[in-house]
């Protein structure tokens, strides 16, 4: 039987923002936006993945530009938005609220969404929260954030497939510790050592971006060089997972699906995702029968990966004109 190998679809091409600022949505913080594309266009938010990834302009670059009025956000202490790696006022409910803030900013009634790993689960629980304001959902590698998950990607799952990047990981947590190691990291990233912290930034990240491909991408390897971005990333990551995503119940956002069920959505998984397993997708899929879902057959968690990358152009031309 012949191996087939997905190939990948041109992105749109780069383009520079028309508009971005600074909105300040608590006492504490204030969140960048940006907006690019067509200022009359169909919008559409890209909400990044982390928590504290922040966006690229990379991202600009699923949606037709000539279509579609897009529009990024730096989520709370993440990217250019201040003060940077903050924890305080800093769950998901804060950033729902932000995104509405946004969306009202810029005088928008209805919007595509568009979100990946925890940029899926962002908008899920926007969409949840707000239905009437979503036109369509487009998500790649589902995350929900229930305790299996957590544990799956920094306890004991994913170190079966790469046992060796396992052992970098854990080297900052002493043995007597790393039966919790969500909980030795967390202790370590927010208590104020300041080598301690940037040497468990550095592990946490060096091992999330090592299992996000397939075939590990040097790219990615290179942000955990980035100071400060390593800070953002892994102080608000783990942030979000010691506190179970601030949801009432382990499953609120699959038990909830049906709030939404009623909205087009194209959901996006890889086959071989370590980061966010397909069997969360699944679950996902089996609640919500009239999403439109893609397992892509040689991918793992990123949406660069050629067959990941393809579907999600393909998902964003087809709410093109919503």
């Amino acid at each position: 039987m012949a191996v087939v190998t997905s190939k990948a679809r041109a992105m749109y091409p780069d383009i520079e923002p028309y508009d971005n600022g600074m909105l300040k949505v608590s006492e504490i913080h204030q969140v960048y936006y940006e907006q690019s594309g067509n200022k009359t266009g169909n919008p559409v938010i890209f909400l990044h993945w982390g928590p504290g990834g922040g966006t690229s302009p990379r991202d600009r670059t699923y949606f037709d530009p000539k279509v579609y009025r897009i529009i990024l956000m730096d989520q709370r202490g993440a990217g250019k938005s201040t003060p940077a790696a903050e924890l305080r006022e800093n769950t998901t409910w804060d950033l729902v609220a932000d995104i509405e803030k946004l969306r009202e900013k810029l005088g928008i009634k209805r919007w595509v969404v568009f979100g990946g790993s925890w940029g899926s689960t962002l908008a899920i629980a926007y969409a949840e929260t707000h239905p009437e304001r979503v036109k369509a959902l487009i998500l790649r590698g589902i995350f929900t954030l229930r305790r299996r998950e957590l544990l799956w990607l920094n306890q004991d799952g994913a170190s079966s497939f790469f046992p060796d990047a396992f052992e970098d990981y854990v080297k900052p947590i002493p043995e007597a510790e790393r039966c919790d190691l969500i909980g030795a990291f967390y202790r370590r990233l927010t208590g104020g050592d300041k080598k301690v912290e940037l040497e468990c930034a550095k592990a946490w990240t060096k091992w999330e971006m090592t299992i996000s491909r397939l075939y590990v991408d040097p790219q990615y390897l290179d942000l955990v060089e980035d100071v400060n971005w390593v800070l953002q990333f892994a102080k608000i990551e783990c942030h979000y997972i010691v506190h179970g995503g601030f949801f009432e119940k382990d499953d609120q956002l699959l038990a909830d699906v049906d709030k939404i069920r009623h909205i087009p959505t194209t959901i996006v998984q890889g086959r071989y995702d370590i980061v966010c397993p397909m069997d969360t997708a699944w679950k996902l899929h089996r609640a919500f029968p009239e999403a439109e879902f893609h397992i892509v057959p040689d991918a793992g968690h990123s949406e660069k990966e050629p067959g990941t990358q393809s579907r999600l152009l393909d998902a964003c031309d087809k709410y093109k004109n919503i």
